[in-house]
C-alpha cells in the first residue's frame, strides 16, 4: 500500500538523506520496461527515481532495484552508468524500495533516429561501435576489484539459466515448442568453457543506452536491475544477435534494437571485433552465445504467452509472443545452421 501523502515524504526522506531542497516528484518517463522510471526535480537540478512498478510488492522486485543500485555504485567513475545518489528500503517513505539517480541529458533509440540525425549506415554504424566501447569499458574492469563476493556466483551461469528454463517451461507448457527442447540441449552439448567472468548487463542491447541528443555518443548504459557476473560474450552475444537481422524473415522482437535491422550496416564481426581490441578478450565462441541470447529470451518470455493463453494477460505485447517466441527460436537454429561467426 502507497504511503499517505506520497511526494510530500518522498521529499521530506529525500532532502534529509541527501540535501537536496526543492524536491518535487514529476512524471513517470518512458522506459525502463521492468521497473518506473521517474523524473525528479530539485533546486540543484533534476534527478532519476526508480522503483519497481505500483502495486508490486516482492523479495524479487525488491532485489532487482537493489542489484541495479549496487551495480551502477560500483562501476560509476569506471564505466557510462548514471551517478548514484541514494537508496532506500524503508517502506514507509514510497512503499517501494527505490534507489535515486543523478540525471543525464540523452535520448534512448530503438527502431527510428532523431529527425535532425543523419538516417545513413555510417550513423547506425557509428551507435554500434559506442556501444562497443561502452560495453568494453564495463567487461574490462576486475569485479573483485569494485565488487563482494556475494554479488553473484562468477562461474557457470550459462549453465544454470539452460537448466532452469528448460525446467520452467517444461513445467508450464501450453503449446509445442520442439525448437525449445532441442537448442536447449544444443546449448548444454556444446558449452564452452569459459575463460573469465566480468560484470555483465545481462540485458544489453541499444534500447538500454542512452545517447547524446545530438550525435550518436554514448552517454550511459541504463537498467542494471539483472546486473550478475558471467562470461562477457553473453553481453556482446545478445547485443550482435539484434545487429543487422533480416526483417523480411518477420523477426521477433523486431523492434528491440530496430534500427540496426538493415542490409548495408556493417557485419556483426565488426563490432564484435572493436569489442575485442579494447577489451582484449577474443570472441570465438560469439555464435553460441548468440544462439544462447535468443534461445533464454524466448524461454523467459514465453511465462507472459502462457499467462496470456490462460486469460490472464491481455496486452498486445502478449497476444504478440504467439510470433515472436517461435520467432526468436527459429532465428537461433539458423545460427547453429550457419556456424561460427
Amino acid at each position: 500500500m502507497q504511503p499517505v501523502n506520497t511526494p510530500a515524504r518522498f521529499a521530506e526522506w529525500l532532502s534529509d538523506a541527501t540535501g537536496y531542497s526543492d524536491v518535487v516528484l514529476g512524471p513517470v518517463l518512458a522506459g525502463g520496461n521492468s521497473n518506473v522510471t521517474r523524473l525528479v526535480e530539485t533546486a540543484k537540478g533534476r534527478l532519476i527515481l526508480r522503483h519497481p512498478p505500483v502495486n508490486l510488492v516482492s523479495d524479487r522486485a525488491a532485489a532487482g532495484i537493489a542489484r541495479e543500485y549496487r551495480a551502477i555504485s560500483a562501476l560509476h567513475g569506471r564505466a557510462p552508468v548514471p551517478r548514484p545518489v541514494a537508496w532506500c528500503d524503508d517502506l514507509s517513505v514510497l512503499g517501494q524500495p527505490f534507489a535515486v539517480t543523478g540525471w543525464i541529458e540523452g535520448v534512448a533509440l530503438s527502431d527510428a533516429l532523431p529527425a535532425h540525425w543523419a538516417d545513413t549506415p555510417d550513423t547506425i554504424n557509428t551507435l554500434g561501435l559506442e556501444m562497443m566501447r561502452g560495453l568494453a569499458t564495463v567487461h574490462a574492469i576486475e569485479w573483485t576489484d569494485v565488487l563482494p563476493p556475494d554479488f553473484a556466483k562468477p562461474d557457470g551461469f550459462v549453465k544454470r539459466q539452460i537448466e532452469r528454463w528448460l525446467k520452467v517451461r517444461a513445467q508450464d507448457r501450453v503449446r509445442d515448442l520442439p525448437l525449445l527442447e532441442s537448442i536447449g540441449q544444443w546449448l548444454l552439448d556444446n558449452l564452452p568453457a569459459s575463460s573469465r567472468a566480468s560484470i555483465i548487463h545481462c540485458d544489453f542491447h541499444l534500447d538500454n543506452c542512452l545517447m547524446a541528443p545530438d550525435a550518436p555518443q554514448l552517454r550511459a548504459i541504463l537498467d542494471w536491475e539483472m546486473a550478475t557476473l558471467g562470461d562477457p560474450l553473453i553481453d556482446l552475444g545478445l547485443c550482435l544477435f539484434f545487429w543487422r537481422r533480416d526483417s523480411a524473415i518477420k523477426p521477433g522482437f523486431a523492434h528491440v534494437q530496430g534500427l540496426s535491422n538493415r542490409a548495408d550496416v556493417c557485419a556483426p564481426q565488426v563490432l564484435a571485433d572493436a569489442w575485442s581490441s579494447q577489451t582484449g578478450f577474443g570472441h570465438d565462441d560469439l555464435a553460441y552465445y548468440m544462439v544462447f541470447a535468443a534461445w533464454r529470451l524466448a524461454a523467459i518470455v514465453e511465462g507472459a504467452w502462457v499467462l496470456c493463453h490462460h486469460g490472464k494477460e491481455k496486452t498486445p505485447y502478449a497476444r504478440g509472443l504467439e510470433h515472436d517466441v517461435p520467432a526468436l527460436l527459429r532465428e537461433a537454429a539458423a545460427i547453429i545452421d550457419r556456424g561460427p561467426i
